[in-house]
């Protein structure tokens, strides 16, 4: 009877300690936000995600009632920011904004065995808050109008030294580019930065031959002429840029990549407080100013669900992994 009473009072004290923690998640979703929240960019100032994260980030600030502040934490392709993010308490206040780049460099460093985080279990998926299309691009002193040209012309000329840039080892510049030197047969250097801004200053300057991103880094350049776009790794053409082929048009199906720009919160973050920051994010971005914004950038808004953001990140991980793995990224 004794051992029947003390097990009694365990449960009833396990279930109070439950009941305790359930309100306090609950009130705490009530009252969310009451202080500032951090966005952070895993990238220098200046790139697509950090433009997009601004713009989102000022339309939440206006109907959240608390600032929504971007904060850039570039370095090792984004894994310095990223794992800011997973190791920070899941209360709502530190979240990431990330794009195609995640799933491909964490791949790459997870088979080196060097990640610092797990990006299937150490986030929660809130929102693909846009898409942006992914451009590969060169200096116009390249002799290539586009990749296909660009193959036959490192084929035919084996003395040419060619670098292509990227934001770091296994973000997507890096895996497509070593996609597109082992399907075509030809050489080049990779040259790895800490963002689209630096690598996209020396492309410019010639001292790089090849580069990409999203859209919205170098559609001014491209516009202007003073870079040339060779492909983009959509499904199909940029209304923007509508002489511009697909990698599938030119013969390199195994580069089509969607990008986009995400935010992702730390696992275990409270679902009532992902939802409320998935509908935040949804309505910035159909806002019609911030759309208006967004499109000129070449972003189209999106708003996902949590589960949709989770979903692209395993897909595109398993697009990949095989790749990487054959690649053995450094």
């Amino acid at each position: 009877m004794a051992f029947t009473k003390r097990r009694m009072v365990q449960a009833l004290a396990t279930g109070l300690v439950a009941l305790a923690a359930l309100s306090s998640t609950a009130v705490m979703a009530q009252t969310y936000p009451s202080k500032p929240i951090k966005l952070i960019v895993p990238f220098p100032a200046g790139g697509t995600t950090d433009i997009v994260a601004r713009i989102v980030a000022q339309r939440m600030s206006e109907t959240m009632g608390q600032p929504v502040v971007v904060d850039n934490k570039g370095g090792a392709g984004g894994a310095i920011g990223a794992d800011l993010v997973a190791k920070a308490a899941p209360d709502g206040y530190t979240l990431l904004m990330h794009n195609i780049s995640f799933p491909l460099s964490y791949v790459a460093q997870s088979l080196a065995n060097r990640s610092p985080f797990n990006a299937e279990t150490d986030f929660a998926g809130v929102s693909i808050a846009v898409y942006v299309p992914f451009v590969l691009t060169a200096n116009p002193a390249v002799p290539a109008k586009d990749l296909r040209e660009l193959a036959n012309l490192l084929r035919t000329n084996k003395s040419l030294q060619y670098n292509y840039g990227s934001t770091g080892p296994g973000t997507a510049v890096h895996v497509l580019g070593e996609a597109f030197k082992r399907d075509a047969k030809v050489e080049m250097e990779h040259v790895p930065f800490k963002g689209a801004a630096p690598l996209k200053q020396e492309l410019l300057s010639g001292r790089l031959q090849i580069g990409g991103d999203q859209l919205s880094s170098s559609l001014a350049e491209i516009r202007n002429g003073s870079l040339r776009a060779i492909a983009t790794t959509a499904s199909k053409r940029i209304a923007s840029l509508p002489d511009v082929p697909t990698v599938r048009e030119l013969g390199f199906a195994s580069l089509e990549l969607e990008g986009w720009n995400g935010v992702f919160a730390p696992a275990k973050t409270p679902k009532d407080i992902i939802e409320r920051l998935h509908k935040e994010i949804a309505s910035a971005v159909r806002n019609p100013e911030v759309m208006k914004r967004l499109a000129d950038l070449g972003a189209d808004p999106v708003g996902s669900t949590p589960a949709e953001q989770d979903a692209m990140l395993r897909r595109q991980m398993d697009q990949f992994r095989s790749v990487i793995r054959d690649m053995k990224l450094d």
